[in-house]
């Protein structure tokens, strides 16, 4: 891979941060729609910064923060759609969209930790 643009992980990513802004673009509750935003730009952007950190030391421990982010996002999804600010249907499929990005980063972390024993 040349660019982070090419990492499925990060591919990935932009359409959940596309997918939670749209949901909730109308929301009035400021503090909850900032919070959930940028939990899910800060996934992206660390699989980007990581990459263009050139180092597998850095690349992982990136990664693990856009882990951490990934978790923060269904974390918050959970809250919003007991607090009915999101629906059912909506919500569970954003939450599917970061736990198959959570694996993603994960095995992207594995290759990575592999590929350096090499």
């Amino acid at each position: 891979m040349k660019r982070f643009e090419d990492l499925i992980a990060w591919q990935r990513a932009k359409i959940l941060c596309v997918e939670v802004y749209t949901a909730f673009e109308l929301s009035k509750d400021f503090g909850f729609k900032d919070q959930i935003q940028r939990a899910a730009v800060s996934v992206m952007n660390n699989v980007a910064e990581g990459f263009e950190r050139k180092s597998n030391k850095e690349f992982v421990y990136f990664l693990y923060v856009a882990k951490g982010s990934c978790g923060e996002v269904r974390a918050m999804l959970i809250l919003a759609k007991e607090l009915n600010k999101l629906d059912s249907i909506k919500a569970e499929r954003l939450q599917q969209m970061a736990n198959e990005i959570s694996k993603i980063i994960s095995g992207l972390i594995k290759s990575i930790k592999v590929e350096r024993l090499k």
